[in-house]
């Protein structure tokens, strides 16, 4: 793919040449480009999951069974965020710690890629720790390309990132999809394996473009610390090895047994992380401030994500049994549906990049809080327009395509006005002693959300039911009005943020 590089003028001591990538500076290009190859290995992989885990020449499992594990699975990656984002703080920086992770996750798909279901769930563990790894800290290397919060680009930037995202995002489920479901699931995790590859070798390459603050380790461990690290790490393993061994050889163990602790974990670790920085007095007051501010965009980012992300889950199996995916009378597999909301990205990320940077210009750009607002309205609207197809399958007939294209547009829509700007709002308002674990606590509030589908899953909770699916929308539209009324003081709280 072109860069589209042009000679233009750029910030004094911004990495690189000149050049710029569509007016931002050159570094963004790289980390463009490595994360569009890293997205396309996962989103390829997750657009296979839950169907991999009903199919008959799969797992064979139940719906509410492979919704759970789907769930717990994204739980995981975004929870390791947080780690991932300590990682780079205490040990190595964010450069060759997502050097490391991209290793890793291409190891985890080729695992995912072999003919063994004894080998699946070694494999997303190693997919879940490298995407952890690498997630807060290629968002937190693009924050590093501006000077300051008040660069007017920055938002534009992280919104040119998010295409990147999603070119990767698109041609996965195409790709992947497509070999998976149609010649042979393990090719498909195999095809993912290799766009990983593709996407370190591209960031490897092109890293000296990026700024130098991406090779500082903030505050590293001290020898001492380093000790007491591995001390403990190895304390709480070699418990784990201890109690699931236990449970294993008393003949008592199930799935849920993985599963119900990850949940719990995904739900609490949140709470107690936010907790814990707000507790922290080397905080100044006005970053203790932002703080308070920031929990009213985390729990809205919650609720936001657990509707979201159930297109990949609830809407895909709904597909999978009771849509009729044909169009003008051409079969096509249920992965494609995955590649609708990138589509879609790609066509609208730009207009509101500009529609954004217009407003601006006239002083009339909507604060974060009214964005965030309209994101948890928009993803509710998506949900009671599932009520459609969901009402069509109770009738006995197949819902048609376009009743689940049209949820994933207004899902996408939603996405534009929430999730850039979460991604442009965390950077700006993360104190500097937590510069790439606040990334990993924004992360942290899509582990709360698909913690919760996922607990709801394990408890017997179909949640392709209406009443389910109408309780989630009602929810979304009443914490976006929330937001919404309480905008001011939110406003208030994030000081010179804006």
């Amino acid at each position: 793919m072109a860069s589209s590089l042009t000679k233009d003028s750029v910030l004094p001591g911004t990495p690189g040449s000149e050049k710029t990538f569509f007016g931002h500076p050159r570094g963004l290009a790289t980390l463009f480009m490595t994360e569009m190859w890293e997205r396309f290995s996962y989103y390829g992989m997750k657009a296979l999951l839950p169907l991999y885990l009903v199919a008959p020449a799969g797992l064979h499992m139940n719906a509410a069974t492979a919704t759970a594990i789907y769930s717990v699975y994204l739980s995981l990656v975004y929870l390791l965020a947080l780690p991932g984002g300590w990682f780079a703080d205490r040990v190595l920086g964010p450069r060759k710690t997502v050097a490391v992770a991209g290793a890793i996750i291409m190891l985890g798909h080729l695992t995912l890629a072999l003919p063994w279901s004894g080998s699946f769930f070694g494999g997303l563990g190693l997919v879940a720790i490298g995407s952890g790894l690498l997630k807060a800290n290629i968002s937190t290397m693009v924050g590093h390309l501006y000077k300051g919060a008040d660069d007017p680009r920055r938002d534009g930037g992280f919104t040119l990132f998010y295409i990147g995202i999603n070119l990767g995002a698109f041609a996965a489920p195409l790709i992947i999809g497509t070999v998976g479901e149609n010649v042979n699931w393990h090719f498909g995790f195999a095809l993912a394996a290799l766009g990983m590859a593709l996407g370190l070798a591209q960031f490897l390459l092109g890293s000296r473009h990026l700024d130098a603050r991406s090779d500082v380790v903030p505050t590293p461990l001290s020898d001492q610390e380093k000790r007491a690290t591995l001390t403990k790490s190895a304390l709480w393993a070699g418990v784990a090895v201890v109690f699931y061994a236990i449970v294993g050889f008393s003949g008592v163990y199930t799935l849920n047994w993985l599963l119900v602790p990850i949940t719990v974990a995904g739900l609490l670790i949140p709470v107690l992380v936010i907790a814990r920085i707000k507790r922290d007095r080397e905080l100044s007051r006005a970053d203790q401030s932002k703080m308070s501010a920031y929990i009213w965009f985390f729990v809205a980012a919650a609720v936001f994500w657990m509707i979201y992300d159930q297109g990949g889950s609830t809407v895909s199996l709904f597909a999978e049994s009771s849509a009729k995916n044909t169009i003008f009378g051409w079969d096509f597999p249920v992965s494609w549906y995955q590649s609708v909301n990138p589509v879609m990205i790609m066509a609208l990320a730009p207009v509101f990049a500009w529609a954004w940077l217009a407003l601006a210009r006239r002083g009339k750009e909507p604060s974060t809080a009214v964005k965030f607002a309209m994101g948890l309205v928009l993803i509710g609207a998506s949900f009671f327009l599932f009520l459609a197809p969901l009402a069509i399958a109770d009738g006995g007939h197949k819902a048609a395509a376009l009743w689940l294209v049209a949820i994933y547009f207004v899902q996408t829509v939603g996405e534009l006005t929430l999730s850039p700007v979460g991604l442009s709002v965390t950077t700006k308002m993360a104190p500097a002693k937590y510069a790439s674990q606040m990334m990993g606590v924004w992360f942290l509030a899509v582990t709360a959300g698909d913690a919760t589908t996922g607990l709801l899953s394990i408890a017997g909770v179909d949640l392709n039911k209406t009443g389910i699916v109408t309780l989630e929308a009602v929810l979304a539209v009443l914490a976006g009005v929330a937001v919404w009324m309480y905008r001011s003081k939110v406003k208030q709280l994030m000081g010179d943020v804006r």
